[in-house]
């Protein structure tokens, strides 16, 4: 039998384990709270406004498909993901503690706006940012060389992206003053590709899915680029519903374009 003695220093050592456990798991819940205070703190700070893509921008591999299923016409199709896509936006942004403002909502309200607002857009195709270390894409010069006594520009396989840029500095300006947003998001271009498609340099392996790309733009309040590039999600190739590939799909690229709104954000001064 264990004596009394015994029996107090096994009871003394076990409550020190059951103390410590319990710091260890406070303390891990006070670094997440932490973590998910400060995120909300950035976001409560700002305010979003979401700027459809021109319709011109939309590619769409898979319409024929998606009217075949659903009758939808070629047009109603693309203004249904151009809708679903600022749709995904304004409930990620607001999910994360945003104020949002999509210009979308009230397509007759807004409609003088987003005129004004094309027309002071430029694009160019730009090298695809990398996320982990992200910096905003330079401009390119154009590598000029002689080949059989004629000027010839050399090619670059690397993937690109459609970028917007702001043709007048005082829009950014503008916009805040008449909405009181001071982060845009720029949705410049829409991509869905049919199953088959390639990367860049791969054109041997074409692969089995279907894949959605979506090119944007965020810029702050002084006009400067804090994230850009793509979004990008595969879904499968039986799938010809624009309302399931917007709330199943749209809804996680709308996701990760918040991830790294917060990212940029949060190693920008405050």
């Amino acid at each position: 039998m264990i004596s009394e003695h015994a029996m107090k220093i096994k009871c003394f050592y076990l409550f020190l384990a059951t103390l410590f456990i319990s710091s260890t798991l406070v303390g891990q819940n006070k670094t997440i709270s932490s973590k998910n205070k400060n995120e909300r703190d950035i976001a409560a700070a700002h305010k979003v406004m979401i700027i459809p893509f021109e319709p011109r921008l939309y590619m769409g591999e898979i319409d024929m498909n998606i009217n075949a299923e659903t009758k939808l016409s070629a047009k109603e199709i693309k203004y249904k993901f151009r809708d679903g896509i600022n749709e995904q936006l304004f409930k990620a942004f607001k999910n994360s503690g945003y104020l949002v403002l999509d210009l979308m909502e009230d397509t007759a309200r807004y409609k003088k706006d987003l005129a004004g607002i094309y027309q002071y857009l430029s694009y160019d195709y730009q090298k695809i940012p990398d996320q982990t270390k992200y910096k905003t894409p330079e401009k390119e010069k154009d590598e000029k060389k002689i080949e059989k006594g004629q000027l010839a520009v050399e090619t670059n396989d690397q993937a690109r992206f459609m970028n917007a840029k702001l043709g007048n500095a005082k829009l950014v300006p503008m916009l805040h003053a008449k909405f009181k947003t001071d982060i845009f998001v720029f949705v410049n271009q829409l991509d869905i590709k049919a199953s088959g498609y390639t990367t860049p340099g791969d054109l041997n392996r074409g692969n089995t899915n279907r894949l959605i790309t979506v090119h944007y733009t965020v810029y702050s309040l002084d006009a400067k680029e804090i994230n850009s590039g793509v979004a990008e999600q595969e879904f499968e190739t039986d799938l010809n519903n624009p309302k399931k590939i917007i709330d199943k799909y749209f809804s996680k690229i709308a996701a990760n374009i918040v991830m790294r709104v917060n990212k940029g954000l949060g190693q920008s001064p405050q």
